[in-house]
């Protein structure tokens, strides 16, 4: 019995002594604690509250735009579920890039599979890049990893970063994964490897871009055949959240068959405003305001309520 218990005892002290910190390392990510059986941990900021763009938490935070709307820092969660992004009542403008902000790179140098819309009975949430297994995959922006692990909800492998320009890129069904939670990326620096793991048929890489915990289109921002940002620009208004919403709204076909671009354009509900008056002075129909807005013909409009009229 004494045997057993020594042992026991030893194995106790042994196990205590192996993971023993040795030492400490500062580094841009944070501070390092080296163990002595050669492991490591990486201590957060406990006064990070997970903000890396105040002016536009701020904005976000306010009645004015319909909030407050959250902003959780969440290693263990994809997303809050407290946002709902189709309420708001103004325009947020967004810069993407710059030099506080850093450049813009492609995750992936692969070609579109699947885009943002309806697919098989559900909403497909972002754009797939098609890949082969073990190619890398790269951060969109500069920003901060907040979720590196393996996902229980379809991502498969899945990184998450939130960017200092206020937006989070998604990267799923990685083969493996090359980054942590709290480490600070760049833009093009590798955060995996690109693979088919989750709810995934065929290699490719699921990219999604969020804005407080809403999906979006990314082709709003990105031009996948350039392979570049179409505007350093982003102006977000609720029905950017609102799922169908896409940029081929913004293509006009003309008589020749051709199609041109046509700019979005909004108008500010006014007392006495009704949808068939808005829709004879912006020259569109009741139908198509009712399709860009997520609104039904019986819809109370509301004084102030921005409606996107093309």
């Amino acid at each position: 019995m004494k045997t057993i218990l020594f042992f026991l005892l030893t194995s106790l002290l042994g196990n205590l002594l192996a993971q023993r910190a040795i030492d400490t390392i500062d580094t841009k990510q944070g501070r390092m604690i080296i163990y002595s059986d050669q492991s490591w941990k990486l201590i957060q900021d406990s006064s990070f509250d997970g903000v890396l763009n105040p002016a536009i938490h701020e904005i976000m935070s306010s009645k004015e735009i319909g909030g407050p709307y959250v902003m959780k820092w969440d290693d263990n969660d994809c997303y809050s579920r407290a946002n709902d992004l189709t309420k708001m009542k103004d325009t947020v403008w967004l810069c993407l890039d710059g030099d506080s902000l850093g450049e813009f790179t492609m995750p992936i140098d692969g070609p579109v599979t699947s885009r943002y819309k309806y697919r098989n009975g559900k909403f497909h949430n972002g754009i797939d890049l098609d890949l082969v297994t073990g190619d890398t995959v790269v951060s969109a922006f500069d920003g901060v990893v907040r979720y590196a692990r393996k996902n229980s909800g379809g991502y498969g492998n899945l990184v998450i970063i939130r960017h200092y320009n206020g937006l989070e890129t998604y990267y799923a069904h990685l083969s493996k994964l090359l980054a942590f939670s709290g480490q600070k990326i760049k833009s093009g620096e590798v955060l995996g490897l690109g693979g088919n793991t989750g709810h995934s048929f065929g290699s490719h890489l699921h990219f999604e871009v969020r804005f407080y915990d809403s999906s979006m289109n990314p082709e709003e921002l990105i031009d996948f055949k350039k392979k570049e940002l179409k505007n350093t620009n982003l102006l977000l208004h609720k029905t950017m959240f609102r799922p169908g919403v896409t940029p081929s709204d913004q293509w006009k076909k003309k008589p020749n068959g051709s199609t041109e671009y046509v700019a979005k354009k909004y108008y500010k509900v006014r007392s006495g405003d009704t949808l068939s008056a808005i829709a004879e002075r912006n020259r569109t129909s009741v139908n198509t305001l009712c399709r860009l807005n997520g609104l039904r013909t019986t819809s109370i409009l509301q004084i102030g309520q921005n409606l996107r009229v093309k």
